[in-house]
């Protein structure tokens, strides 16, 4: 060590002889280590801790030896500075592991001699399981063992067998007469006071999935297969991870955590005000309480995000940090408190090896903690923990709120206080409440369910009295409890998240078609608790990836799973429209890439599904060709797919699986398929409406037909209308090459002379037959309207058949290119960018293009960023004229005008 670690290394041991009465004794007793600590050498030291006894020395004897020397070593390493608090918990779990499996060995051993020490287990939980032991933890290991592989005796059964080497794991851990190695307590296994002191694995999963407590979920956070048959207890482990880790968060869980701080304040009531006698693991402000503030954000995002699974709380505290579900501040602030409560708590243990966590009442003992502490007195240590106890207990109160006065249950009280909460029809609103009181909803009828509707009232109400339309809210809102097996998690889950009640108050009041799917899902809230709900969806390839699983699911799984996972992302897709989160320009490009990532999946999913029987067909793939709003990347809620099939290689050719099909029957039959894989609704439910009528020959021609066929199709035989669609066409699956090749039989059919005054004719007949065949459907459908967005596209694709420019699938992109040619008028720039800004949200609020209520109308008004429902019309009404200036400019080259 360096002359400087050394000096401080034999200060600390001075300290120790004179505050540690323990140590002392210690240092007296193992003569080698002293020595080397004497000389300042910690190295030295630490290697004299694992020198074994004799050959013959009793396991439980080595242990206690080692422990001793351990103890010492690190306790002045640790008032040195020379070891960090990780480094010295760390140490003392390992050994503790050692210590455990050395125990289980001997007691396999002892009974059935020669036998492989397996089956037996001991999964290290709470500060042992995260690696964070301090000097005079128990350790709460729970014991499991495998009926089958267990080594015992020819007459004993395996329960009699694994408790009696539980009890002798036990005894050598704890036995009294020469010090203990650690003091174990087995009252964390399931149901301790009826179940033998091993249980069977198979038991154990059984309770952990069906009967376990809330609050045995946060234990298992930190829960680690540590000694003894170690294989099998990380089995063990994988096999309740969905016990541990929900997708679909149960915040019955976070209100036991709370309910329980709020318990050891009450329990601990003298150790809880900050000053001599604080109590630094269970006062307010303490240990426990930045423990349970990284497990309440483990619990609710550890299901989504694997890598907030940390057991160790420093590093669950950076892992959360990290992911931004806690400020940088509060981790800095949360880390460097427990840094310090953790060491001051060590010097309260190593004065006399107790299992104490309370600063001493008495000012001498307290001063004497102090100065092993290397402080001035007591005095110093308080003042240098207050702030950070302060800092914890107020961070710590921001996850428990005061409890809401429950809401009245008098008829004239109860419409007083929905009045005030903001309901114009108080007395109506009152008379729906009352109904849910008196269990008319099926999900309402049990006693647990009527507690958690209760506790919930208070901030539900307060949220659907502020949501845009209360009333609206409110009836959805039953809508929704009518169609529920159960509405106890959904309540615990708004109790838990006020902010959420508030977001569903909007998202009932203001869009109908987010109201249907909370209705068969309310499980997609949770998707709202994470930091990145309000966040725009990632790229293609990261959807894809996310969508297509782990490859080890049955189809039929996939299909469902994808449906789920993609509902949750269209669903908070829809909330960024409704809370004004996103711009709605945005929000339709990433509808795309998830529908688009949902596509290559599923379609990766049935080929492979397919093949099974079919087998695949030489040198030939499946090409899938997105046309409309999916081609040009900006879907709304409710758009269609817009989808062609194609194929490559010889249409002569034959499969070469069990069942051979011709390549155009195979091709087709697999592209009805990869239809159905997004359009039939599962079990999941929906997903999306596919069109496949934009194929060669519409409805009449084939499903999917060769790249030759379709080359030749866009040559010989396709409309005007056709090659308009296919100015937004967009190749969404296949090989590089093969999309290649496709591009260029587009760009070869888009770049075609052409005659204008022919094209501009079809255009316009082809516009006037839609208009009478399909009028607008009601006031504001500003996609059918006269000057609205079909006008503006034909306005687009005209000119971009004509001058043979400015393609791109992206209308956006495409107007902008050609306003910058000069062949459009920069005006209808912003007229488009208003138009399909209107389109998107009014697929969500006002889906049957009828007026808004005045609520709507001011989530249609920040949507589209203006100042107040005049000013949106005005514009509409520029915009529109904009767009019809640009139309009748193409219709007067007919001679029609």
């Amino acid at each position: 060590m360096s002359g400087e670690n050394a000096t401080a290394v034999r200060s600390a041991l001075q300290r120790a002889l004179a505050h540690a009465p323990y140590l002392r004794r210690l240092a007296g007793r193992e003569a080698d280590v002293s020595a080397a600590l004497e000389r300042g050498d910690l190295v030295e030291a630490l290697e004299f801790c694992g020198i074994s006894g004799g050959a013959g020395e009793a396991v439980a004897l080595q242990l206690r030896r080692e422990k001793r020397r351990l103890a010492l070593t690190l306790a002045i390493g640790d008032l040195a500075g020379a070891l960090t608090l990780e480094e010295v918990t760390g140490h003392l779990s390992r050994f503790a592991d050692r210590a455990l499996d050395r125990s289980i060995e001997a007691a396999i051993r002892e009974r059935t001699p020669g036998a492989e020490p397996r089956g037996f287990v001991a999964l290290a939980l709470g500060k042992h399981g995260s690696g964070e032991l301090n000097y005079s933890s128990d350790i709460d290991p729970i014991l499991l063992f495998d009926p089958e592989t267990l080594p015992r005796r020819g007459t004993e059964e395996p329960v009699e067998a694994a408790v009696r080497i539980a009890r002798r794991v036990v005894e050598i851990m704890q036995g009294t007469g020469d010090g203990y190695v650690f003091r174990t307590d087995l009252r964390l296994r399931p149901s301790p006071e009826a179940t033998p002191l091993a249980i069977p694995v198979t038991a154990a999963i059984s309770y952990y999935e069906s009967s376990a407590l809330p609050w045995e979920r946060a234990a298992f956070i930190r829960a680690r297969s540590a000694a003894g048959d170690v294989a099998l207890g990380r089995s063990f482990l994988a096999a309740i991870r969905p016990f541990v880790w929900r997708r679909s968060l149960d915040f019955g869980a976070l209100g036991e955590i709370r309910a329980l701080t709020r318990r050891i304040r009450n329990h601990y009531e003298a150790g809880q005000r900050f000053g001599p006698g604080y109590d630094l693991k269970r006062g307010r402000g303490g240990i426990r309480e930045v423990e349970f503030f990284a497990q309440i954000h483990q619990l609710i995002h550890g299901g989504r995000d694997p890598s907030l699974r940390a057991p160790a709380t420093l590093d669950a505290l950076a892992a959360l940090g990290a992911a931004g579900l806690v400020g940088s501040d509060d981790v800095v602030a949360l880390s460097e408190a427990y840094r310090l409560y953790r060491t001051i708590e060590h010097r309260l243990q190593m004065v006399e090896d107790q299992q104490t966590h309370s600063l001493p009442r008495d000012s001498a003992a307290l001063d004497n903690v102090a100065q092993l502490d290397a402080r001035g007195d007591g005095a110093a240590l308080l003042d240098a923990l207050r702030p950070h106890v302060e800092r914890v207990g107020g961070l710590y109160d921001g996850l428990d709120p005061p409890e809401d006065n429950a809401l009245p249950r008098e008829d004239d009280a109860l419409v007083q206080a929905l009045a005030a909460a903001g309901f114009t029809d108080a007395r109506v609103a009152a008379q729906r409440i009352a109904g849910w009181r008196g269990g008319g909803i099926r999900a309402l009828r049990s006693p647990a369910a009527q507690e958690a509707l209760e506790a919930v009232l208070p901030p539900l109400i307060a949220a659907l009295g502020r949501a845009p339309d209360p009333a609206i809210a409110l009836n959805r809102f039953d809508t929704m409890l009518s169609r529920l097996p159960s509405a106890i998690n959904l309540f615990r889950l708004l109790e838990a998240r006020p902010q959420l009640a508030r977001l569903v108050g909007d998202v009932l009041s203001l869009a109908p078609a987010l109201a249907e799917m909370l209705g068969r899902r309310p499980e997609l809230i949770d998707g709202l608790i994470d930091a990145s709900a309000l966040a725009s969806p990632p790229d293609v390839e990261t959807l894809t990836c996310r969508f297509a699983g782990t490859g080890s699911e049955e189809y039929q799984a996939v299909l469902d799973r994808v449906r789920r996972e993609v509902n949750e992302l269209r669903f908070a897709e829809g909330v960024q429209i409704v809370s004004a989160a996103s711009d709605p320009l945005e929000v339709a490009a990433g509808y795309s890439r998830i529908a688009e990532g949902a596509l290559v999946a599923l379609a990766d999913a049935t080929i492979a599904e397919f093949e099974k029987a079919h087998g695949r067909i030489p040198g030939g793939e499946l090409l899938v060709l997105a046309l409309g709003r999916f081609g040009g990347a900006a879907l709304t809620h409710a758009s269609d797919l817009d989808l062609v099939y194609l194929f490559t290689g010889d249409h002569l050719a034959e499969s070469d699986g069990p069942k051979p099909l011709g390549a155009t029957h195979y091709f087709n039959r697999l592209a009805q398929r990869v239809t159905a894989a997004l359009s039939v609704p599962t079990a999941a439910g929906p997903l999306y409406e596919v069109d496949t009528r934009l194929r060669p020959s519409g409805t009449q021609g084939l499903l999917a037909v060769s790249l030759d066929s379709f080359a030749r199709y866009q040559r010989e035989g396709a409309w005007t209308w056709e090659h308009m669609a296919l100015a937004r066409a967009r190749a969404v699956y296949g090989s590089g090459e093969a999309r290649v090749t496709l591009q260029s039989i587009i760009n070869e059919t888009l770049g075609r002379d052409r005659d204008s005054a022919h094209l501009f004719a079809d255009a316009v007949k082809m516009r006037g037959d839609m208009a009478r065949h399909k009028p607008p459907a009601g006031p504001l459908d500003v996609k059918l309207m006269d000057g609205g967005l079909v006008d503006l596209e034909f306005v687009i694709h005209v000119t971009q058949l004509a001058h043979h420019t400015g393609f791109d699938p992206r209308l956006r992109v495409a107007l902008g290119c050609l306003c910058d040619a000069g062949l459009l008028p920069v005006a209808l720039r912003p007229a488009y960018d208003l138009l399909a800004r209107l389109l998107v949200t009014l697929r969500l609020i006002s889906p049957d293009a009828e007026e808004p209520s005045p609520a709507a109308r001011d989530a249609l008004v920040r949507a589209c960023g203006l100042p107040d429902w005049p000013a949106l019309l005005a514009a509409l009404d520029a915009a529109r004229q904009e767009v019809r200036k640009a139309w009748d400019a193409i219709v007067k080259q007919t001679g029609e005008a």
